[in-house]
């Protein structure tokens, strides 16, 4: 019997870079949204003091780490009692519990991250993309929203569940706030309930742009999501956590993701929470590593910005997180005469051609024969953490030997893709 479901194509995209490094091939990888970057000691002395928390513990979490994020969120603008935060191995389990107990049609902007429509699938909950608009990602269109929602409803379908991205998920940009508010009186006229991914919150490329949470303008109807995978390179150690809003709706809405989480994961490991606890209160180490992890990202991605832009792609300005979106319609016919006319010839070609890993635009849900994809450039501050402690402590990494030279490689690459001259320099 053939299984409907496959590997996310994230996933399976970073473990074939990984069998083919290990065969000798050269890849930069782009393909993967993980941060390497290194740890502060102080963080893993929190995960060797919490190998005793050996118990079950509670399933919304213990009331340290709670108390913890509740303070995280509360610095941010939005007031934040324990009681109404839960914590996950990930934010990954959380978004797709919240799916799960939301009856109705799933609404995303498009593109959107590889996820959030296959979890919808997962419940049977039909998936409405709407486009995103052309300076911004994370959130769509209000005006093709409130068209989109109309369509739904007179087809006999019931849209509740809106989810938004700030910063975005596959565009590496951070929605404007009049844009935000636009999407939310949207949403509130049509009574959509949302989740809000503020997992890319804590690394902005510009600090002093303002942030926007939907919480501020819809509390009674917002869920946050966030965890420390991305700002704090945690993946592996799976840290989510969400945060509900007061009220009937939001106890509705805890009340069912616990569930749900009572009969998936139980709880988050209790090393985790000890983590969870020492790291969501924000101590002056933490907070000058995630001011240089931002600050490297921002770096490293406008350099690649340029690069692709140079090579005459299409490309938003990025605004947090580490990721691009180039659009390559601009050298359609070069690329036609190698035989790649969509995404995902275009994703094979740069990785069997230029050893190039990205992930097609389709996987995100963009149009298949767009010539889209994203780019991740977590990875490209070294391959050690020497080389990354290096990155995050100069004051130019642009300048150091290792990110040159794999800079200077993707230049070639995309300017060999269109057969233009490279033109990059430091």
């Amino acid at each position: 019997m053939t299984s409907r479901f496959r590997i996310a194509p994230n996933l399976a995209l970073d473990e074939k870079v990984a069998r083919l490094r290990a065969a000798g091939t050269a890849v930069v990888h782009l393909g993967f949204g993980e941060s390497r970057l290194p740890l502060p000691a102080e963080v893993r002395d929190l995960l060797v003091a919490g190998t005793d928390r050996r118990g079950y513990g509670a399933v919304a979490g213990a009331e340290d780490a709670r108390a913890a994020v509740a303070g995280y969120f509360t610095r941010r603008g939005l007031p934040t009692d324990p009681d109404r935060i839960v914590l996950a191995p990930g934010s990954k389990p959380l978004l797709m519990a919240l799916t799960a107990v939301i009856d109705g049609d799933v609404v995303l902007p498009d593109p959107s991250w590889v996820t959030y429509a296959p979890q919808a699938r997962l419940f049977g909950r039909r998936v409405r993309p709407v486009a995103i608009p052309a300076e911004h990602g994370g959130v769509p269109d209000p005006d093709l929203l409130a068209e989109t929602l109309r369509a739904a409803r007179r087809a006999g379908s019931a849209p509740r569940l809106l989810v938004l991205t700030l910063p975005d998920n596959p565009t590496g940009t951070l929605a404007p706030p009049e844009l935000v508010r636009r999407v939310c009186a949207v949403a509130e006229r049509e009574d959509l309930l949302i989740v809000s991914d503020e997992i890319y919150r804590d690394l902005p490329h510009r600090p002093q742009e303002p942030f926007l949470s939907p919480a501020e303008i819809l509390p009674d109807r917002t869920v946050v999501t966030t965890g420390l995978s991305k700002s704090l390179a945690l993946g592996g150690w799976r840290i989510g956590a969400a945060r509900f809003p007061a009220g009937a709706v939001g106890d509705r809405l805890r009340d069912g993701v616990l569930a749900v989480a009572s009969e998936v994961w139980s709880t988050m490991p209790g090393p985790m929470q000890e983590v969870a606890a020492g790291v969501f209160a924000e101590p002056p180490v933490i907070v000058r590593h995630l001011r240089d992890s931002a600050r490297l990202h921002a770096t490293v991605t406008a350099a690649v910005h340029r690069i692709v832009t140079d090579a005459g792609a299409h490309c938003r300005t990025p605004g947090g997180g580490f990721y691009l979106y180039p659009d390559f319609e601009p050298a359609r016919a070069v690329l036609a005469t190698r035989g790649v006319r969509d995404g995902g010839a275009l994703q094979d070609h740069l990785l069997e051609e230029h050893g190039v890993a990205v992930l097609a635009g389709h996987h995100f849900g963009d149009a298949p024969e767009a010539l889209r994809f994203r780019i991740a450039t977590s990875l490209l501050s070294g391959e050690t953490d020497e080389e990354r402690w290096a990155a995050l402590r100069a004051d130019d990494p642009l300048r150091l030997p290792h990110v040159a030279v794999v800079l200077d490689r993707l230049a070639e690459a995309f300017q060999r893709l269109v057969h233009r001259p490279s033109r990059h320099a430091q």
